[in-house]
C-alpha cells in the first residue's frame, strides 16, 4: 500500500504558488512520481513538499520536492515558507533547517508574526552550474529567442540557478506575451538539459520588479519563490535594480535581498493555510 494511503496533509499556498505539505518523517517510504501525479489529480498543487527523516544532524527534515507532472525540484521558496508555518505552528519553534536537493535552507519566522524568511543559499552563474547546454561566459544574457531571427518575440535572458534552472527575459510589459504558449517550448528548449522556469521580468523601478512564470513541470503559476530570487539577482547583476528589491507576482508580493557579506539570497513572504485532509486510500489503486 501506498505510503500515502490514509495518510494527512495539509493544503496551503504561498503568494498563490499552491502547495500540498505532507509529513512523512516518521516513515522510511517514498514517494514515487506516480504517486505524486495522483495527489495532483485529486489536490490540485504546484509543488508537493514532502518531510522525510533527517540525513544530517541540527536538520529537521530531508525534503523531497514534487512539480505536479511527477518531477522533482531542486528548491521552492514558496513551499518552504509553507513547511515552515506548519511546522512552527505545532512545535513553537521560529526557526529551523532543513535539507534539500539544493542544500541546506535556514528559515526563521519574521521580521512580522506572518511573515517567514528562507535563506535560498547562493545563486550560480556557471554555465555548467546552472547547467547550459554549451558554454556561455557570460550568463547575464545568452543567446536565445522565439520568433523571427530579425525581430524575435522574447531573446536574450538573463540565466541563473537557485537550485533549479532559470532563464529571465526583459520586457516593458509581462502581461503582453502568451506565456502558456511559449514557456514550454523554452522551458524544454535544447539548451536547457534538465529544463527550466522561464520567467518575463519587468523592472518598474531599482526597487521593484514585477514577473510571470512558467514552471518547469508545473506550469503557468501565480508565484514562483526561485524564480522571484534567481530574477532580483539577475538585475542586481546587470546593475538595473538594487540588492535588495520588491519583486510583484500575479498572485502577491515577495521581498528578495542578494546579501552582500555571503551572496546568500533572502526571500520574505507571507503563508496561507487553507485546509487539512486525509489522502484516500483509493487515490493510489492504480499505482499500487
Amino acid at each position: 500500500m501506498s505510503a500515502l494511503a490514509n495518510h494527512a496533509f495539509s493544503k496551503m499556498n504561498g503568494i498563490g504558488n499552491e502547495i500540498v505539505v505532507v509529513d512523512l518523517r516518521d516513515s522510511r517510504d517514498q514517494v514515487t512520481p506516480e504517486e505524486a501525479r495522483a495527489v495532483a489529480a485529486a489536490v490540485p498543487y504546484d509543488q508537493l513538499m514532502v518531510l522525510q527523516p533527517p540525513r544530517l544532524q541540527g536538520t529537521e527534515a530531508f525534503i523531497r520536492i514534487y512539480n505536479n507532472d511527477g518531477s522533482e525540484a531542486g528548491a521552492c521558496g514558496n513551499g518552504m515558507r509553507c513547511v515552515v508555518r506548519t511546522l512552527f505552528a505545532q512545535s513553537g519553534q521560529s526557526a529551523a533547517t532543513f535539507e534539500t536537493r539544493a542544500g541546506l535552507l535556514n528559515c526563521w519566522q519574521g521580521p512580522a508574526e506572518d511573515l517567514y524568511t528562507v535563506d535560498m543559499g547562493p545563486p550560480q552563474f556557471g554555465w555548467q552550474d546552472i547547467p547550459l547546454a554549451e558554454e556561455f561566459r557570460d550568463t547575464r544574457y545568452i543567446e536565445l529567442q522565439i520568433g523571427p531571427i530579425d525581430a524575435p518575440i522574447l531573446h536574450s535572458p538573463s540565466v541563473v540557478s537557485m537550485g533549479n534552472p532559470h532563464a529571465i527575459f526583459w520586457v516593458d510589459d509581462v502581461d503582453a506575451y502568451d506565456l502558456a504558449r511559449f514557456g514550454p517550448l523554452l522551458e524544454n528548449h535544447p539548451i536547457f538539459p534538465d529544463r527550466a522556469n522561464i520567467t518575463l521580468a519587468h523592472i518598474v523601478d531599482r526597487d521593484h520588479i514585477t514577473i510571470r512564470t512558467w514552471e518547469r513541470g508545473a506550469g503557468l503559476t501565480r508565484a514562483c519563490g526561485s524564480a522571484a530570487c534567481a530574477t532580483a539577482v539577475a538585475a542586481a547583476r546587470l546593475k538595473r535594480a538594487d540588492r535588495v528589491v520588491n519583486v510583484t507576482l500575479p498572485g502577491g508580493d515577495l521581498t528578495i535581498e542578494w546579501r552582500e557579506r555571503d551572496d546568500h539570497v533572502l526571500m520574505t513572504g507571507t503563508a496561507t493555510f487553507e485546509f487539512d485532509g486525509t489522502f484516500d486510500p483509493a487515490l493510489f489503486a492504480p499505482v499500487a
